[in-house]
């Protein structure tokens, strides 16, 4: 389920002439039954709609007083989001015969006394916002908008604004229909309000949104998708130019290719552009690779392995993304930790829609070819994830059957699509595909539900260098099967390099034929490609092993480009 729940405005909307309908009520019924939350936001007064709406029960939240209040009708709570109107300021009005009503933070009017409301909000040089619902009018702080009071709302219900759906009519209701991920206007709405909306109902007021109800019910809306593009990620630029958009809802990718082909720099732009939309992520990060990103949380180091039961909370009570980090676990134990924690991650998301992405590094280590049992533990309608590996052949067939998209990294996708049929029994065709003239940041993106066809795309630049925010390839431990070792033609020494910084000090020392033999061998462009996963380092340095210089130039020259990419300052 995408979307978790419908907030909706009063008079206008849910509520003609102020009174709701008997069959407008049956069918928010059948949203609370679906599992769906309901919020009311209105510009009442919280007296005034209890007794002119006495099934105000049916709400999970109340936002009153045009985002001003925050009520919770099952347990009588009732929240103040805003100040009250300063004393002189009523009194002032009161004087001069301006009808008003107060409420807990509201002072309401009407047309065509705006204008002295703000010639004396003016005078006064008080911080209040004048804001219209049709003739009426409304003095609030400002900042409180019922945009601010959903939001206050969903925060409560731990939900997200990207999984609501919002309905309303009125010029007020623009604030919280902006922040909803689908936005709704009945066919009574002010034409402003339909000009951005998703979808206009057919019928008016309450018969609309029981219109509304009834498409939500039958398909989650999934109807619209296809016309609604605000959400989309840019990914990048196709060779005709064309921006490549990417849903941020209903794809399961595969991101397949070899060592050090740029898997890693392809996931950082995914996340980074969900996470500025603000979707929510969660990145099991079996090499530490992602800590650093912007605007996540970071969980487990290599001396501290991850809780469970805080990274569901944290998930949970926020809405920032997550990188699960979990060098602090032995290798053998990853696995069995995995298992443990996606049934939570699903749990929540059954309850929430949250983390909108699930992002599984290394993936053929948690979910193998031989594990018989990944269809149950990642049920096919688990969507937005992205499983990161070397071969899609190594992962569970299970999983790969409900795969809709690849996205393929290096110089063979042909051999990637291959290996993919072969695991998932599928039958793409790979056609001619060529990747060896692709540009540095080229991947081959197929997404291949609905009959999608493949697309070479220039992947968009990061907002952070993927090569300068790896301090652990630059001054921390990569461990022994990752280590490069200077060993010499004859084995005669074994010394160890754990990372680029101690790579350069050994590299700088060791004798003339120990480096040679290892520069003619390709061996340091073979282990910055494979260990450290810096395709265009690798480059640089293989160009350098192939240029046939002295040994003495070739050293001084690797060294150079060793400390340009990892000693530079960032």
């Amino acid at each position: 389920m995408r979307y978790f729940c419908v907030a909706t405005d009063y008079d206008g909307t849910i509520a003609g002439n102020g009174i709701v309908s008997l069959s407008t009520i049956e069918a928010l019924k059948h949203v609370r039954a679906s599992g769906r939350k309901l919020i009311l936001a209105t510009g009442r007064q919280l007296g005034d709609l209890a007794h002119v709406f006495p099934e105000i029960g049916l709400f999970d939240r109340v936002v009153a007083e045009n985002g001003a209040v925050l009520y919770h009708p099952a347990t009588k709570e009732k929240r103040i989001l805003s100040s009250p109107p300063p004393e002189g300021f009523v009194r002032k009005l009161e004087e001069r015969g301006v009808p008003i009503s107060v409420g807990e933070a509201i002072l309401a009017s009407s047309r065509p006394y705006d204008k002295e409301l703000l010639e004396l909000i003016g005078q006064l040089g008080l911080n209040l916002q004048i804001t219209f619902n049709k003739d009426a009018v409304m003095v609030l702080p400002a900042g409180v908008t019922k945009g601010s009071g959903v939001k206050a709302a969903l925060k409560d219900l731990k939900l997200s604004p990207h999984n609501a759906v919002g309905v309303g009519d009125a010029e007020n209701d623009h604030a919280f229909l902006q922040i909803c991920e689908f936005r709704v206007a009945v066919q009574n709405a002010l034409p402003a309000l339909k000009d951005v909306a998703d979808f206009v109902t057919d019928e008016p007021a309450g018969a609309g949104v029981e219109q509304l109800i009834e498409k939500l019910l039958a398909d989650d809306l999934a109807h619209f998708e296809r016309q609604i593009k605000r959400h989309r990620i840019l990914l990048g630029h196709t060779a005709e130019d064309d921006e490549f958009l990417l849903s941020p809802y209903g794809y399961r990718l595969v991101v397949a290719g070899p060592s050090g082909s740029g898997k890693s720099r392809f996931v950082t732009l995914l996340v980074e552009r969900l996470s500025e939309k603000g979707y929510q992520a969660c990145v099991i990060d079996p090499e530490g690779d992602y800590d650093g990103l912007k605007g996540f949380v970071s969980l487990g180091r290599r001396d501290h392995r991850p809780d469970t039961s805080e990274m569901i909370d944290l998930l949970e009570t926020h809405y920032r993304s997550v990188t699960v980090n979990l060098l602090g676990l032995p290798v053998g134990d990853r696995p069995a930790f995995f298992q443990k924690v996606l049934p939570r991650i699903q749990e929540l998301r059954s309850k929430t829609g949250r983390p909108h992405w699930l992002i599984i590094d290394e993936a053929h280590h948690f979910l193998p070819v031989s594990l018989d049992s990944a269809n149950l533990v990642v049920p096919k309608q688990l969507a937005n994830a992205a499983l990161i590996t070397v071969r899609p052949d190594h992962l569970s067939k299970a999983i790969l059957s409900s795969v809709n998209g690849l996205v393929l990294v290096g110089p063979d996708p042909r051999s990637l699509i291959e290996q993919f049929n072969e695991g998932a029994s599928g039958h793409l065709d790979p056609g001619s595909l060529k990747m060896d003239d692709r540009d540095q940041d080229g991947v081959l993106v197929w997404l291949f539900a609905g009959g999608g066809s493949p697309s070479r795309v220039k992947l968009e630049k990061t907002k952070v260098d993927w090569r300068r925010y790896q301090q652990k390839y630059a001054l921390g431990e990569l461990g022994a099967d990752k280590s490069f070792y200077f060993t010499g033609p004859h084995k005669k020494m074994n010394l160890r390099a754990q990372n680029m910084n101690s790579f350069a000090q050994l590299a700088e020392g060791v004798d003339e034929e120990t480096f040679t033999h290892h520069l003619r061998a390709h061996d340091y462009s073979n282990w910055v490609r494979d260990s450290v996963r810096d395709e265009e380092l690798s480059g640089e340095i293989r160009a350098i092993e192939d240029a046939g210089l002295s040994g003495a130039e070739s050293r001084q020259r690797l060294l150079d480009a060793v400390r340009r990419h990892y000693t530079a300052p960032v």
